[in-house]
């Protein structure tokens, strides 16, 4: 017998945090504890955010309290999860805690019970929408904690989005890894100014660079550079990836994110997909606490495609619900040796 319990909280960041499309302050989060008849527990999340899962916290938390508080057997899960296929981060925080639960009960890391495939690698970190001087400073500072990959909110101001790419390569020189994410705000004429400088600035990576509808303008570029694209909004889940691969991308990347999809396991199927059609992977998340980014991170390891991550979502979070999730060292991410996401919920999570 497994038994289900939820709740939904609010978090607040420590710095307002803007996109070509919004900003926020805080972020609403659902929390779910999966406990077996052995008092065995998994712990998975909810990050919805309507445009880009299609849900709010509040359409999470009516999905999850629909499940009946005890699920008979393990088929009985899987059952529910399929009921939740239209609220996708409700989905994927119970398939994040069987998960979790699943790797505790063998004692082992879930990334080894998984297929541990990689090395740790560096995470980028990313600063909003600002002005050139709060620009300069932020990054500063994230280089001074480390970090050696940024990656920058453009898509409003195509010129201002340059000239901070610009006075951010001149600052940091080759050293710092840069990558920039339009959030699908630039139009086909911003986008053409801006791709007409992506090898002069030696960007890493553009991120969805205009609107989901519009993706053909990006072969506005040679394929080289095609192969630095990332696709995010573009590509929720396997069936869209699927189609592009049919129809021939315009994009050399994918961004892979537990929250739109489903979870660690619908993940994987995508990343596999990515592998074999030689696309690689960008690891991504929504504001989030350590134990979602946990949940990416032994994804992303157990998954050879996996190229770049960007796993900053718990960074920037006032107060965690949890403890733990992973190591952060000089900008690496590394996970941890204890069993499952080796993340522990506070003790006022469920009071």
């Amino acid at each position: 017998m497994l038994q289900v319990r939820h709740r939904r909280v609010k978090l607040a960041l420590t710095r307002p945090y803007a996109v070509a499309g919004g900003s926020w302050d805080g972020a609403e989060m659902v929390f779910v504890e999966l406990r077996d008849e052995r008092g065995a527990r998994g712990w998975g999340q909810a990050s919805p955010a309507e445009e880009v899962t299609g849900e709010s916290a509040a359409a999470s938390e009516r999905a999850l309290a629909a499940l009946s508080r005890e699920l008979r057997d393990e088929v009985a899960l899987e059952g529910a999860l399929d009921t939740l296929s239209g609220t996708p981060a409700a989905r994927a925080a119970l398939d994040m805690a069987w998960c979790d639960l699943r790797a505790r009960r063998a004692g082992v890391p879930l990334v080894d019970q998984l297929g541990r495939r990689l090395a740790p690698q560096p995470t980028s970190v990313t600063i909003g929408l600002k002005g050139l001087a709060q620009t300069l400073a932020e990054a500063r500072e994230y280089v001074a904690r480390g970090f050696v990959a940024l990656k920058v909110k453009t898509g409003v101001d195509v010129e201002l989005d340059l000239e901070r790419i610009v006075r951010l390569r001149e600052e940091h020189g080759a050293r710092l890894a840069l990558r920039v994410d339009a959030n699908g705000g630039n139009d086909e004429r911003a986008w053409r100014r801006f791709a007409s400088c992506i090898d002069a600035l030696d960007l890493e990576l553009v991120e969805q660079p205009t609107a989901r509808g519009d993706e053909d303008c990006w072969r506005a570029v040679d394929e080289r550079l095609r192969a630095r694209i990332a696709a995010d909004e573009s590509v929720h889940d396997l069936a869209e990836l699927e189609r592009w691969i049919t129809s021939g991308a315009p994009f050399g990347c994918v961004n892979i994110k537990l929250m739109k999809c489903g979870g660690v396991r619908p993940a994987l199927e995508l990343a596999r997909t990515c592998e074999r059609a030689g696309l690689s992977v960008m690891w991504g998340c929504m504001d989030e606490s350590v134990l979602g980014i946990a949940a990416a991170l032994h994804a992303a390891y157990s998954s050879a495609a996996t190229r770049f991550l960007d796993l900053d979502g718990s960074l920037d979070l006032a107060e965690d619900p949890f403890e733990g999730g992973f190591a952060l060292a000089e900008g690496v991410l590394d996970t941890l040796p204890g069993p499952g996401l080796s993340a522990a919920a506070r003790d006022t999570l469920f009071d």
